[in-house]
Formats: C-alpha cells, sequence, structure tokens
C-alpha cells in the first residue's frame, strides 16, 4: 500500500514513521518494483513529454521523480509531514518536479490549477471511505482530453482468498468488509476501503472512456513478497506469464491484490 494522502490521523501518522525507510524498502521488493514498472509502462503511453502531471499520495516522490526525469511537469501532493519532508529534498535535486502537502479529499487547495494527467498508485486512495469525493475532485482538476491513472485494491484478491487453507477466516475475507478493515503500517494501525474499478467508473461519471484496465498480483504474489522470485524463479516466471495473459480480460481485470485502471476525460 502506498502512503495516503488523506486519512485518519493514525494513518498519516503511521507514514510518516515510515518514510525514513521507504525508499529501502521499495528498492528491497522485486515484486513491488514488478509492479511499479508495469503501470508505469501503461501510464506513460498516454503522456507526453511537457504535459502536466497531479500526483496523490505521492509518498518519498520515487513515482514522480520518474515521470519529472521524463519531462513531465510533476506537482507531487502527499499528507503525511514525514512524505513531504522526502518529497522537499527530492526537489532540490530534480527538475520539473514542485510538491504541495495536500489531501486528495481537498484538491480545491490547488486553486485555479488545471493537469493533464492524475496518476496514483499503490492503493493509496483505499485509505478513505470518501473515494467519490476523490474523484469528484479528479475530474475537477483534470483538463479535457486528459487521463488519470489509478491503482486501487479491489475486495477479490485471489492471494488473501488462499489464507482458507490455513483456517484464516479474518484475512481470507477481510476486504468485504462494509466498513472497512484495519491495516497497519510501522505499528500503527488505521482503517482501509476497498473498491471495484465499476466504482470508479460509476464516480466519475459518462464523461471518461476507459482506455486501460487490468489486474496487478492477480497470479503473481502480491508485493510484500519479499523472497518469492528468488526461491522460486521458474513458478514466478510461470505465474508471471500467466498474470500477463489474462490480466485484460473480464473477469480477471477487476481482481488481484491491486486493479489498473486508465480513464481519459472526453
Amino acid at each position: 500500500m502506498r502512503p495516503a494522502e488523506h486519512a485518519p490521523d493514525a494513518a498519516l501518522e503511521a507514514f510518516s514513521k515510515q518514510s525514513m525507510v521507504f525508499d529501502a524498502i521499495d528498492a528491497a521488493f522485486p515484486l513491488i518494483n514488478r509492479m511499479r514498472d508495469i503501470v508505469r509502462q501503461h501510464a506513460l503511453a498516454h503522456m507526453r513529454a511537457g504535459e502536466t502531471l497531479l500526483e496523490l499520495n505521492a509518498g518519498t516522490g520515487i513515482d514522480s521523480t520518474f515521470f519529472a526525469q521524463r519531462g513531465m511537469d510533476v506537482l507531487a501532493t502527499d499528507a503525511a509531514p514525514g512524505m513531504i519532508t522526502q518529497l522537499k529534498e527530492k526537489q532540490l535535486r530534480t527538475p520539473h518536479l514542485s510538491v504541495q502537502a495536500c489531501s486528495f479529499l481537498h484538491l480545491e487547495q490547488l486553486g485555479d490549477r488545471k493537469f493533464h494527467h492524475v496518476f496514483s498508485n499503490f492503493g493509496g486512495l483505499n485509505c478513505t471511505d470518501q473515494l467519490d469525493r476523490v474523484l469528484r475532485g479528479i475530474d475537477g482538476v483534470l483538463l479535457p482530453g486528459g487521463t488519470c491513472t489509478l491503482v486501487i485494491m479491489p475486495r477479490f484478491s485471489p492471494w488473501e482468498l488462499l489464507t482458507l487453507l490455513k483456517g484464516d477466516l479474518r484475512m481470507a475475507f477481510r476486504r468485504w468488509r462494509t466498513t472497512g478493515t484495519s491495516a497497519h503500517v510501522e505499528g500503527v494501525y488505521f482503517p482501509c476501503y476497498y473498491y471495484s474499478p465499476q466504482y470508479v467508473k460509476k464516480h466519475l461519471g459518462t464523461g471518461y472512456t476507459v482506455l486501460e484496465q487490468r489486474a496487478l498480483s492477480l497470479t503473481v504474489p502480491p508485493p510484500h513478497q519479499q523472497h518469492f522470485t528468488t526461491r522460486w524463479p521458474r513458478l514466478y516466471r510461470l505465474l508471471h506469464a500467466v498474470e500477463e495473459a489474462v490480466a485484460h480480460r473480464w473477469p480477471f481485470r477487476n481482481w488481484g491484490d491491486h486493479f489498473l485502471i486508465i480513464l481519459q476525460k472526453r
């Protein structure tokens, strides 16, 4: 899960605590990098150098700096103070990158600024029970013809369902709780909520066209499985091939540890 832009105080505390080690965690987990590479590849297919990009829940700016280095004019936003500190350090050495402390529930704080693209990665948007409000805010800052690329955790995760084999009912069905479920980072607990691609499309409205939608970590293990690729390299390659064969197909594109959806504003 990515750092949340706006969440209860506990979530902001958790991600601020993690800010000092977030880049190291990211680098140490090959499956995080696999997912990040897939998302970037799909997002870049709809972007051009010189366009403007707003990143929500930017964390330490791993993706923001990537896009800025490719010529995008990036505004990286987050609500966790620790993440903003890390972002501002990267801003000093990254052309085309600017930083603003801003909750994704309060995009009106950006004033009259409009963007060609809005980007949110690794389930940061799951840290609010008001995703409909976030989506209205995205619509308000996105230029006609612009895209929003969102990576969100859905309710159905095959890997969590497999925990039934261990008798862990709580883990297997935790995403289905309508009141949210408890997540934790750095020993701090906070609520997390799960959404479908249909929810995103419904609340953005009919003025959007879906350009791409796919599952992430459907047959490949979730990003937090640190040693899977080295312990079982052949199995990993097989699972990767299977996922790439079905990830864009219905109904699989609605599932996974996360899903990616890219929509274009008409």
